[in-house]
């Protein structure tokens, strides 16, 4: 098969966060930047956003064949993962699944959410625009998300302040996949 330099992929992504259910834009407008009525972005980023599946298998076997016959899913995980570089109050609350916001004349503060593990957290959607093949753009939608990994705040002398995120997606329901990725074509 020949290399097409075409379809290499080079260049930072942007992220978006809406509330769970927010109107997302239709596919036709891949190259355009989401509805700031019901979308956010995260600001900067640094060392690139990630989006990762992990897929498990289990096997089939049979004493009869040494070779494995068959694989069944039996788990899907998708993360989107980055670490976000403007320290705000919003992306803090963001990674920690929401919380208490409350703001007056020169200050605003924050409060993490600490209530009963049995309590439903606060999904939200995540958009990543990114590059595709051609030097189109893609852009890849988690419906249903919440950051499933630490968060620290780490204050040093020589090292930016950074919030990592390792967004985690959710299954929807049998009709709504949990996520959806298109790519510009022209």
């Amino acid at each position: 098969m020949a290399v097409n330099t075409n379809n290499l992929i080079q260049g930072p992504a942007t992220l978006y966060t809406g509330a769970f259910g927010a109107t997302e834009p239709v596919d036709s407008a891949v190259n355009t930047t989401p509805a700031a009525s019901a979308w956010t972005d995260l600001g900067g980023t640094q060392d690139g956003v990630k989006f990762g599946g992990d897929q498990t298998y289990g096997e089939l076997e049979v004493d009869q064949i040494t070779l494995r016959v068959g694989s069944r899913l039996t788990k899907q995980d998708f993360t989107i993962e980055t670490s976000l570089a403007e320290a705000t109050l919003e992306n803090l609350s963001l990674t920690l699944n929401g919380g208490t916001s409350a703001s007056g004349s020169g200050w605003k503060s924050f409060e993490p959410n600490v209530t009963s593990s049995a309590t439903q957290p606060n999904y939200f959607a995540i958009i990543l625009d990114g590059y595709a093949p051609g030097q189109f753009r893609r852009r890849i939608i988690g419906r249903r998300m919440l950051n499933t990994d630490s968060v620290e705040l780490a204050y040093t002398k020589d090292k930016q302040t950074l919030i990592p995120a390792k967004f985690a997606v959710h299954y929807v329901s049998n009709s709504v996949a949990p996520i959806h990725v298109v790519d510009q074509t022209n």
